[in-house]
């Protein structure tokens, strides 16, 4: 192709100017999530090949199915462009195993071809947006990034083109951790249940940042363990994007595609959608029946113990693991609000030792309880937050070094700092909260159901 793109995989975008130039978060071969995930469809032929032969790999974060290291052990020759990240794990880990590094420096354009520059967005929570001008036209890729800030300089830059692409993590929500039971022993039903109609949420996107064309992106998986394929009547298919789509400044374009720019063309790639067969997590190193030993539980103390804001809002965290209980112990005094994690102890010890806690919650297969209430339910914001993303990718464990953590990213944008702070901390707890009471109370496909909803787009364009 002489100039375009072409979207393939789970969040892969190739860009292409008289050849490949840049491919996102190429996930071609190997599973996510100790084994929990696979692609959903193949990646065919033509489009691997043009992947091998782009010079530019940009890796968006730290997840399995975006840095997929069996993946990049194919491009090993390439350059690596990665966010300026607090904490630069990515940037070290990738360094030490042997790969060639460019950091993108936050909001610079960065030219990689005659035709084509990117321009990159870390945000706070460790993940960044791409924006990319391929032939004067403006590619938006939001992957699973969302709005935590930048989403007022994003639409700002995409006013100054007639032509935008927006590509966006979309679906019902199955990636969000869904094994989740009460005190009791009752799976607590997962907000992916309800399966709102996907295309409604897409087209309030797409009008909130003002682009002309949205495509399905980084939601293309599967699973395929045999304790977590019981989510898979909650992932999304792809005829499922368009469900309830209508928009009069926004057009849907296929998730698999290649998009011609010199002749102004685009041909759907209709990849083989792949087939599952539940395989046994033993294949992937777990029996559930294996428990820690004495290092192992000590190890696991560490791990959480160094995470100095659990003890502000936790009483104990207790994992049962091979049928046997191991506590950790904020407050002795106290023992009311906890977490319990029942894991299998390859891959929990494996979470531990590499610190990609986040693998295990997305993966679906370890089961959590939640006590005395903490959370309302939820391991955001005083859990998963303070864990996966400042601990273990942003290296922020202190109250000392969070402070220093949240201060970089206070200090490049300000404005977009506190904007994310009051939609994470007021707009986003109210959309939750009503959409729990609404989903006990209204049918998801209800007029009333849909009012509710886009009053909280308005809410969100309101705050960007």
């Amino acid at each position: 192709m002489e100039l375009g793109f072409e979207t393939i995989g789970n969040a892969t975008l190739i860009c292409h100017d008289n050849g490949p130039v840049l491919v996102t978060d190429p996930w071609t071969d190997g599973d996510a999530y100790f084994g929990s995930w696979t692609l959903s469809h193949e990646v065919p032929d033509a489009q691997r090949q043009a992947i091998i032969d782009c010079p530019y790999v940009w890796l968006s974060h730290g997840h399995p199915d975006h840095l997929s290291m069996a993946s990049l052990e194919k491009l090993r020759t390439r350059t690596l462009l990665v966010p300026n990240h607090v904490g630069g794990r990515i940037r070290d880990d990738l360094r030490e195993a042997g790969f060639r590094v460019q950091v993108l420096q936050d909001r610079q354009w960065t030219r990689l071809s005659p035709r084509i520059r990117v321009l990159c967005l870390p945000d706070v929570n460790q993940d960044a947006v791409l924006l990319v001008e391929v032939g004067g036209r403006l590619i938006v890729n939001l992957n699973d990034a969302g709005d935590r800030g930048q989403g007022r300089f994003v639409r700002r830059v995409i006013k100054e083109y007639s032509e935008t692409y927006l590509l966006a993590l979309s679906g019902y929500g199955d990636a969000d951790m869904m094994n989740f039971f009460t005190e009791d022993g009752n799976r607590i039903l997962p907000y992916a249940a309800a399966k709102t109609p996907v295309g409604q949420t897409i087209a309030r996107m797409a009008e909130t940042y003002g682009v002309r064309y949205f495509v399905p992106f980084s939601s293309m998986h599967k699973y395929q363990r045999a304790d977590s394929v019981w989510c898979s009547e909650y992932t999304t298919t792809l005829p499922d994007y368009a469900r309830g789509f209508a928009s009069n400044t926004c057009e849907m374009l296929p998730a698999f595609l290649r998009h011609d720019f010199t002749n102004d063309s685009s041909v759907s790639i209709n990849p083989k959608e792949r087939a599952i067969k539940p395989v046994d997590p033993k294949a992937y190193g777990d029996d559930w029946s294996e428990c820690l030993d004495a290092d192992e539980a000590k190890e696991l103390e560490q791990y959480f113990r160094a995470v100095e804001h659990l003890g502000t809002v936790l009483d104990f965290l207790r994992f049962r693991v091979g049928g046997k209980e191991h506590v950790i112990e904020f407050n002795k005094r106290r023992f009311h609000k906890g977490i319990t994690f029942e894991a299998p102890r390859n891959s929990l010890m494996t979470a531990v030792k590499y610190q990609v806690f986040d693998d295990l919650l997305i993966g679906n297969f370890m089961k959590t309880t939640v006590h005395g209430g903490f959370g309302k339910g939820s391991l955001y914001p005083d859990f998963s937050p303070y864990v996966a993303k400042y601990a273990d990718n942003g290296k922020a464990r202190t109250a000392a070094e969070l402070r220093n953590y949240f201060n970089e990213y206070k200090s490049r944008d300000m404005v977009g700092y506190l904007r994310h702070q009051l939609d994470a901390h007021c707009v986003r707890p109210l959309q939750i909260q009503s959409a729990e009471l609404l989903r006990t109370l209204l049918p998801p496909g209800s007029n009333t159901f849909r009012m509710a909803k886009e009053t909280y787009w308005k809410m969100r364009r309101a705050i960007l």
